[in-house]
């Protein structure tokens, strides 16, 4: 579980890099890693080296490997979601997405206050770290990611992209006059996790 943990924050990574985060010996992860490949919970895919060389493997979590992150109460989130849209259309789906988005503001509003950038990214991270996001903040040359590692509401996210759509205005009203945003990696679109890229505004506190 501690290896399959490390992928889903990690992956794509190599056996070389499990070990390290996971503080084993190459052979003992190599193992592990080869057990979990018997298993179908993860697969290799080859990374060609920028110069000569063989390709590097790394290994990412299947399917079956992301069924040990499950969303809670899945099959019935996404049931509710199909009534309330049969029953309510559009403008109920609508609603409800308002609801949640202005819970979250709210919740936002009283966590994420911090005046500099970093810190605030680092207070969102931390709110969405306890609604099951395992989220994080890294620096990426000038500019930021923000990482989700897991999504505890995937099945209604892909029931309803409008969820995901709501979650990342709502970041860029938490970063307004400090950052812009955008969405990179996507979960839902082959994706091992979700990342917003965080550009910092010219002038804006760091």
């Amino acid at each position: 579980m501690r290896m399959l943990e490390a992928l889903k924050r990690q992956a794509p990574a190599s056996t070389a890099e499990l070990a390290l985060t996971l503080r084993m010996t190459p052979e003992a992860a190599r193992q592990q890693i080869n057990r979990l490949a018997e298993q179908a919970l993860v697969q290799a895919h080859a990374q060609k080296p920028a110069g000569a060389g063989r390709p590097r493997q790394l290994w990412t979590l299947t399917a079956a490997g992301q069924r040990y992150f499950p969303d809670a109460h899945a099959q019935l989130t996404v049931q509710l979601i199909g009534s309330i849209e049969k029953l309510f259309g559009q403008q109920g789906m609508d609603s409800l997405i308002g609801e949640r988005e202005a819970q979250l503001r709210a919740r936002y509003q009283h966590s994420c206050t911090a005046p500099g950038l970093v810190q605030r990214l680092e207070q969102l991270a931390r709110a969405r770290t306890e609604e099951g996001y395992m989220a994080h903040v890294e620096a990426h040359g000038q500019d930021w990611l923000l990482i989700e590692d897991h999504c505890p509401i995937c099945a209604a996210a892909s029931a309803c992209r409008g969820f995901c759509r709501s979650e990342q205005a709502l970041f860029q009203e938490v970063l307004a006059g400090l950052a812009t945003l955008e969405r990179g990696e996507y979960l839902l679109e082959a994706g091992q996790r979700c990342v917003y890229l965080v550009r910092p505004l010219q002038g804006a506190g760091a």
